[in-house]
C-alpha cells in the first residue's frame, strides 16, 4: 500500500460519489461500485471450466497436514505499523501466528477471527502469503472453501506480483480471485485493480448465489488465467471475463508471475465494523488450493 496525501483526498472523492474506498497495496480493497464492470465481458469463450487447456495439476496445498507448509507459507502479522497501518482499509484485526487462529481440522485449514483485544486491537485473525515462495503465471487456480458470515468479515483469496516491475500499487497490478462481505454473504467478488495510480481503475464482476449463503456449504472458486484473459467462476460457473482490449493506455500487468494470499480481516472501509449481530469467532474453511496448467 502507498499513501499519498493527494491519494486520500481521491478517496474520500470517489466515497461521496457512491464508490467503495480504494485499497492500497498489501491490504484488500473494495471494488469501487462505478469502477466495477459487473458480468461477462472479452472473449465469451474463455473462463468456462477450462479442464481441456489446462488439465495437468502442476501444484496444489492439500492442507492435509497439522501444520502449515512453509516452503510456500509465510506469516504476515501485526497491523501494518508503521508503514501501513490497518493495511490501508483501516482494518480492526491483529494477524497472528498462534494456533488460535490458523490450524488444520479435518484435511481442512481453518483461518479463525476471534474478538480478542491484542496490541490495542479489538480482534485477532490471520493472514498468510506465498511471496518469495510460490508463484505462478497462467492457468486455472481452484479454491474450494467455505466462508464465514457476518457485518465487519472480510474474508479473501487474492494475488499480487512477485515483481513490482511496472512500479508499486496498483501499476504492477492485483488480481483478487475472491472476496465476500459478511453481511451479503450470498454474493461473491472477482476484481482486478491496475491503473497510474494513488488510487486503482477496476474491473471485475460478482456472483450471488442462487439460494442459501456462502457459509452453508463448501464452495469452488476458481480463475482460468490467460495471457491477455482472465475469467472468474463459482462453482464452475463463469461469472465474469476481462481482457487486455479493456485496458486502453493503461499498463496490463496481469502477464506476469503473482503469488497468493490467504487472510480474514475484520471491519475495514468495505464492510463496516462488526456490530451486535455479528457472530464470533468466524471461520474461513479451505479444504485445497489447486493449479492447473
Amino acid at each position: 500500500m502507498r499513501y499519498a496525501i493527494i491519494g486520500w483526498i481521491l478517496l474520500g472523492l470517489s466515497f461521496f460519489a457512491g464508490m467503495r474506498q480504494q485499497k492500497v497495496q498489501f491490504g484488500k480493497t473494495a471494488p469501487s461500485a462505478t469502477a466495477l464492470k459487473v458480468g461477462v465481458s472479452g472473449n465469451a469463450n474463455a473462463g468456462k471450466m477450462d479442464t481441456i487447456t489446462f488439465k495437468t495439476l502442476v501444484w496444489s496445498d492439500e492442507f492435509n497436514g497439522k501444520t502449515l507448509d512453509t516452503n510456500y507459507w509465510s506469516y504476515e502479522t501485526g497491523d501494518g505499523c508503521p508503514a501501513n497501518c490497518g493495511w490501508g482499509n483501516n482494518e480492526l484485526e491483529w494477524y497472528t501466528a498462534s494456533n488460535e487462529n490458523l490450524f488444520f481440522r479435518n484435511g481442512n485449514l481453518v483461518i479463525k477471527a476471534i474478538k480478542k483485544s491484542t496490541n490495542g486491537k479489538e480482534y485477532t485473525s490471520a493472514k498468510i502469503v506465498s511471496r518469495g515462495k510460490k508463484s505462478i503465471r497462467f492457468g486455472r487456480i481452484d479454491m474450494r472453501a467455505k466462508l464465514p458470515v457476518g457485518k465487519g468479515i472480510w474474508p479473501a483469496f487474492w494475488m499480487m506480483p512477485q515483481k513490482e516491475i511496472y512500479g508499486g500499487w496498483p501499476t504492477s497490478g492485483e488480481l483478487d480471485i475472491m472476496e465476500m462481505i459478511g453481511h451479503e454473504a450470498n454474493k461473491s467478488y472477482g476484481t482486478l485493480h491496475f491503473g497510474p495510480g494513488p488510487g486503482s481503475v477496476q474491473l471485475g464482476g460478482n456472483y450471488q448465489l442462487p439460494s442459501g449463503i456462502f457459509n452453508d456449504d463448501f464452495h469452488l472458486f476458481s480463475l482460468i488465467w490467460r495471457k491477455d484473459n482472465i475469467s472468474w467462476l463459482i462453482d464452475g460457473k463463469e461469472y465474469s471475463s476481462h481482457s487486455i482490449a479493456e485496458f486502453g493506455t493503461n499498463q496490463y500487468p496481469f502477464n506476469e508471475e503473482f503469488y497468493f494470499i490467504l487472510n480474514l480481516a475484520v471491519g475495514g472501509n468495505w464492510p463496516g465494523s462488526p456490530d451486535g449481530t455479528t457472530s464470533l469467532p468466524q471461520e474461513y474453511i479451505v479444504d485445497y488450493i489447486r493449479v492447473y496448467q
